[in-house]
């Protein structure tokens, strides 16, 4: 019987940094983890979409389409168990990023076929 070298080297005891920085995710509720989820897809769908201050340089529609649908299913899925009063304006961050991607596309998705109109239905302006 050959034994084979262990493809894990020997584990190396958890710093204290990580063990504090799980008791510090451990205490944050829900809702701040999704509305910071949430605020950091749009900000990045948004500088993908142009709307940065050197909006040109970073425009990339395929990365915003990504970005953008990632953000309309977690917004659909996480708004009931977030309430109205925290879903209300990441819907409408939403939306407006669409609108945004369909003003910046040189050829529109037709309507229902956007990014994350899937899970939000169709956007009009």
């Amino acid at each position: 019987m050959s034994t084979q070298p262990d493809p894990i080297p020997d584990a190396i005891p958890d710093a204290p940094e990580d063990d504090a920085a799980a008791r510090d995710i451990a205490d944050v509720p829900a809702v701040e983890v999704i509305t910071t989820v949430a605020v950091h897809l749009m900000s990045a769908a948004a500088v993908k979409c142009g709307l940065a201050e050197d909006g040109e340089a970073h425009k990339d529609l395929d990365e915003a389409r990504k970005l953008i649908t990632a953000l309309a299913g977690l917004v659909t899925a996480g708004a009931p168990e977030i309430s109205n009063f925290h879903a209300a304006p990441l819907r409408d961050g939403l939306r407006s990023l669409q609108l945004a991607f369909r003003e910046a596309s040189l050829v529109p998705d037709a309507p229902g076929q956007g990014p994350g109109e899937k899970f939000t239905g169709p956007v009009y302006a």
